[in-house]
């Protein structure tokens, strides 16, 4: 069973700090003797600069998840002042911040790390990307890692085995490819195939063709449309229907030479496509999947979670999935927070609502300690549940939310990442 912790009087209860064993087979937190659960949590933000409204924004959030009168203190740094995010985290140490919250991105999480280490003070970081992460060091973002794996777990269940991606060749594209190959290997399944492009509509075509092995479907096609279904007759006895077929053109029972739209293809050599594209190429990405006949009445296909922000738009991927939070699970916490301050919380918020709510709960049951950061049943936030891992990846169950034929997206049952028996209900995400 979950054991419930307030995040603050104020706000209903959103962090969930679930029983788990120190590996000992005891269900208390292992605490040092150093430790002090309520030492004050060091914020680091870019609080001026041009990140300066989204970090305030989400300090904003922090504050609200520690407004508990018995809360431990926030200990904010601007990570855009003098000396930057190493000289914020020298001062969070200094101050004795038992906890590090932030930074923002990858390369201040980096310099971050280099003043922590030694102090082993541990950090969760807001990057998505997992580059960055290490022993108590966690990238907390929503990552591409995270959303793979939560579609590959759910295709693999209905049945596919078969997985590539088509991506394009720039940092996006090299971490969902990155994703799916660790997602396969995770989940027993064979090594993807994987083919990068440029941002030409003519490669991305070309790349795709290659991957489907398109001009041998278009052989097969034709070689099937022009071999004799029915031997003819030579007893005397054939119809008139048989008449009319052997009078019919030649054009009717073969393509033209250089059109292949009429063909009927077969399947590509995978039955699971991974994409990542948006804007511009990701439409030609659509057209090339049209010419190609790569469509999800063949296979199943999967992107990004940033679709989810165009997803009224994308009518003509229907049936293909991407991997997101539950907007739902955050209402609460918006109207609260827009009724504090307001104004609606940036997305980012939720993650320093969550990790403030975080070190409030674990404040009050032994400190920050690996054990009590770690728990197995891990922590439910406002965008779901999360799981804080050793290598510093973090799991976090995302919702599946599949793209209908007029646009928008329908969020379907998914398979849990941290617990198996968490199931999600259907909703409308336009």
């Amino acid at each position: 069973m979950s054991k419930l912790l307030k995040a603050s009087v104020c706000v209903p209860v959103l962090i969930i700090a679930a029983c788990s064993t120190d590996g000992n087979g005891s269900h208390n937190p292992v605490i040092s003797a150093n430790d002090n659960p309520k030492k004050q949590v060091g914020l680091l933000l870019p609080l001026s600069g041009r990140n300066g409204a989204l970090g305030n924004n989400m300090m904003q959030a922090a504050k609200l998840a520690l407004s508990d009168p018995s809360a431990p203190k926030l200990d904010v740094f601007d990570t855009e002042q003098a000396g930057g995010a190493a000289e914020a985290a020298r001062k969070a140490i200094s101050a004795g911040d038992g906890i590090i919250l932030g930074p923002l991105t990858a390369k201040n999480t980096t310099d971050v790390a280099s003043v922590t280490t030694a102090s082993n003070v541990p950090v969760i970081a807001y990057t998505s990307d997992v580059s960055v992460a290490a022993s108590n060091i966690w990238a907390f973002g929503v990552t591409p890692e995270q959303q793979v794996l939560t579609m590959v777990r759910a295709a693999k269940n209905e049945g596919k085995t078969k997985f590539a991606a088509l991506l394009p060749e720039n940092p996006m594209g090299k971490a969902m490819g990155n994703a799916l190959t660790k997602a396969c290997a995770d989940l027993g399944l064979s090594q993807p195939v994987i083919i990068y492009h440029t941002a030409s509509k003519e490669d991305i075509t070309q790349q795709l063709k290659t991957l489907s092995n398109f001009d041998a479907r278009v052989q097969d096609a034709k070689t099937n449309l022009t071999s004799p279904t029915t031997a003819k007759s030579s007893t005397g006895d054939s119809n008139e229907g048989n008449l009319l077929d052997e009078l019919a053109p030649t054009e009717s029972t073969s393509a033209p030479k250089n059109d292949t739209k009429n063909l009927a293809l077969g399947n590509p050599p995978f039955d699971a496509l991974l994409l990542a594209d948006t804007g511009l190429q990701l439409q030609s990405v659509i057209d090339a999947l049209d010419e190609t006949q790569v469509s999800s009445t063949k296979v199943r296909i999967m992107g990004p979670g940033l679709w989810g922000a165009f997803a009224s738009k994308l009518g003509k991927l229907q049936g293909a999935w991407y991997a997101s939070p539950d907007p739902k699970k955050r209402t609460v916490f918006a109207q609260q927070y827009r009724a504090k301050y307001g104004v609606a919380p940036k997305p980012l918020a939720d993650l320093t609502y969550d990790t403030a709510a975080l070190t409030n709960s674990l404040s009050k049951i032994g400190g920050y300690t690996s054990q009590n950061l770690m728990r197995a049943d891990g922590f439910d936030g406002v965008d779901g549940l999360f799981v804080l891992q050793a290598d510093g990846h973090v799991k976090r169950d995302l919702q599946i939310f599949q793209i209908q034929p007029s646009g928008g997206a329908r969020m379907i049952s998914t398979p849990s990442v941290v617990k198996p028996d968490v199931n999600s209900t259907n909703t409308t995400h336009s």
